[in-house]
Order: C-alpha cells, then sequence, then structure tokens
C-alpha cells in the first residue's frame, strides 16, 4: 500500500485545515487507517484513527472534539478535517495504514505497516 499525504500549510489559530491521504496498491476497505503527528523534537504521536469495518473512529484527547477523521472507500482516501486549530497542533502530519491492527494498539505507531510521506501543518498565532 503506498499513501500520498497533502493538505497541510500555514494557517492561523482558529482556523480549519482539511488532510487528505490518498492509497494506491493493496486492498484499501480493509485497511485501518491513522493520522499522526511529529513536531520537531518531539516523538511521532498518535492523532486520529478510524477502522476498517464499522468506521469506528479514535481520537487523541487534545484533538477529540476539534478533529474528525473519516474514509471514502470508493476514492481510497482517508481524510482528516482539522478546525479550531491550535499552535501546538504545528507538526509535519503522517497517514498510515495496516490491515491487522488490534483495538488496544490501534493509537501506536508501531501498529501500523504502512505510512505516507508526511504533510507539513503550521499554525500562526
Amino acid at each position: 500500500v503506498q499513501l500520498q499525504a497533502s493538505g497541510g500549510g500555514l494557517v492561523q489559530a482558529g482556523n480549519s485545515l482539511r488532510l487528505s491521504c490518498a492509497a494506491s496498491g493493496g486492498t484499501f476497505r480493509r485497511q485501518t487507517l491513522g493520522w499522526f503527528r511529529q513536531a520537531p523534537g518531539m516523538e511521532r504521536e498518535f492523532v486520529a484513527a478510524i477502522r476498517s469495518s464499522g468506521g469506528y473512529t479514535y481520537y487523541a484527547d487534545s484533538v477529540k472534539g476539534r478533529f474528525t477523521i473519516s474514509r471514502d472507500n470508493a476514492e481510497n482516501t482517508v481524510y482528516l478535517l482539522m478546525n479550531s486549530l491550535r499552535p501546538e497542533d504545528t507538526a509535519v502530519y503522517y497517514c498510515a495504514a495496516d490491515p491487522s491492527i488490534i483495538l488496544s494498539e490501534v493509537r501506536r505507531a508501531s501498529s501500523y505497516r504502512y505510512w505516507g510521506q508526511g504533510t507539513q501543518v503550521t499554525v500562526s498565532s
């Protein structure tokens, strides 16, 4: 599975941004899809994930209520809609996929086999 993330940019705090991640190869509908982010000098952290079946979603506490993850299986694309952005959301955002993640590991970066190249999100105050 190849992943291509896009949609990053520079925005002011309080504004919104939508990231996209297009997948090719593999069977998209079977993949659990995740978004992670990494700020300079920090470890990569979980942001959100969506399961292959039922569309169950999971969020980091820091983004819950502001970010929404969704998927379009017909378009082989996963989205991350980010509202009410804050300067602390500034990071490189990565999409990830794996066909076999158990529920307890959905927030763990090492659980995902496939990764996109990352897209920079910068939020100015």
